[in-house]
């Protein structure tokens, strides 16, 4: 659906401000999506039927695990995983399907850019929806962790931004990554990529069950950084590396901001 949300300054020819056109581009995906609140909620409950499957079920085999010299119940260490997890697959998801279907088939940026907007506008305004969809997933998860006890401290009140900048870092990287992407087939990558780090980044059990050399490279994943930085703020259980994760995750995401904006301005400026 190709709605270019109108403004008062297409009107006057007045140039936006950056905020401003960023804000148009969300709009516009919002009146795309106001009838399709099921796709939101769907998305949501992926989470939370893990967490009640496995951090419920098998929390009652598996008492808890130490962590940075604490032990933490097994539903509070799978929950911030989950809460990481929800905001990367909120943000994926826009970030990827629907921007290599506006992309190479609505040709919606095409249109876009023949009012005054530039491949940055675009660029800024598909990665804030991305990230606004995963801190929408997000914000309900960290509801149903309050309401099912398994948030142990007030610095949980950080983790939805936590998960915002998380939703940050995927968007941007996953927006650049689609614009290399000539068929729908390309998105098995996507799978590839994601699926392990789902399994592997300390989502369902700690580090230390891997080898030494395999520690390395799960703490260079983005999703570990995120779930590294969800626990440790609600559990309470803070250290530096929440610090790293947090320069970490901006870095990645101003990264994959600035490669859209190339990769857009080459793709739709020819």
């Amino acid at each position: 659906m190709s709605v270019i949300a109108p403004t008062a300054a297409r009107v006057t020819g007045r140039k936006l401000s950056a905020l401003e056109a960023t804000g148009t581009i969300v709009y516009r995906n919002l009146l795309v999506y106001r009838r399709s609140w099921l796709v939101f909620v769907s998305g949501f409950l992926e989470p939370v039927l893990y967490l009640f499957s496995i951090g419920i079920g098998v929390g009652k085999l598996i008492p808890g695990f130490e962590v940075d010299g604490h032990l933490i119940r097994y539903a509070a260490f799978v929950a911030p995983g989950m809460l990481a997890a929800s905001a990367m697959n909120g943000a994926l998801f826009d970030a990827t399907f629907n921007v290599f279907f506006r992309l190479r088939y609505a040709k919606l940026y095409d249109q876009i850019l023949a009012t005054p907007r530039t491949p940055a506008d675009i660029a800024r305004g598909e990665i804030s929806w991305a990230l606004l969809r995963g801190g929408i997933y997000s914000a309900a998860f960290l509801l149903v962790m309050l309401a099912m006890g398994l948030i142990d401290s007030w610095l949980a009140i950080l983790a939805l931004p936590a998960a915002l900048l998380i939703g940050f870092a995927f968007a941007a990287i996953a927006m650049g990554l689609t614009t290399w992407m000539r068929s729908w087939q390309d998105f098995e990558y996507i799978t590839l990529a994601t699926l392990p780090m789902f399994l592997f980044s300390a989502t369902f059990f700690p580090l230390s069950a891997f080898p030494a050399w395999l520690q390395w490279i799960v703490q260079c994943t983005p999703l570990y950084r995120g779930v590294v930085l969800c626990r440790e703020l609600t559990t309470g259980h803070v250290t530096w590396a929440s610090g790293v994760s947090v320069v970490y995750l901006m870095a990645l995401g101003l990264l994959g901001t600035a490669i859209v904006r190339r990769r857009l301005a080459a793709l739709l400026l020819k």
